[in-house]
């Protein structure tokens, strides 16, 4: 691992101590851990993006999926 310098605000740093304190972990492991899931929501957004624009660019046509209709099993109310 390496050691990283950031900056803060009070509030922020103050809030992120709060946490960390509450689950038992470090400021520290609880940055990566932010830091994880913020780039793991950012994947999520680039793809959802890509999938739209492929979408957008091939829009699905009437009739397209009709085929799969048979395949699925509907749960009986």
């Amino acid at each position: 691992m390496r050691t990283v310098q950031m900056t803060m605000d009070e509030k922020l740093l103050a809030s992120v101590d709060e946490a960390a304190r509450e689950l038992r972990t470090t400021r520290s492991a609880f940055t990566r851990q932010a830091l994880r899931e913020a780039l793991d929501r950012l994947a999520s957004r680039r793809l959802e993006q890509k999938h739209k624009r492929g979408y957008e660019r091939h829009p699905v046509h009437k009739g397209e999926f009709d085929v799969w209709e048979e395949e699925q099993e509907w749960p009986q109310s």
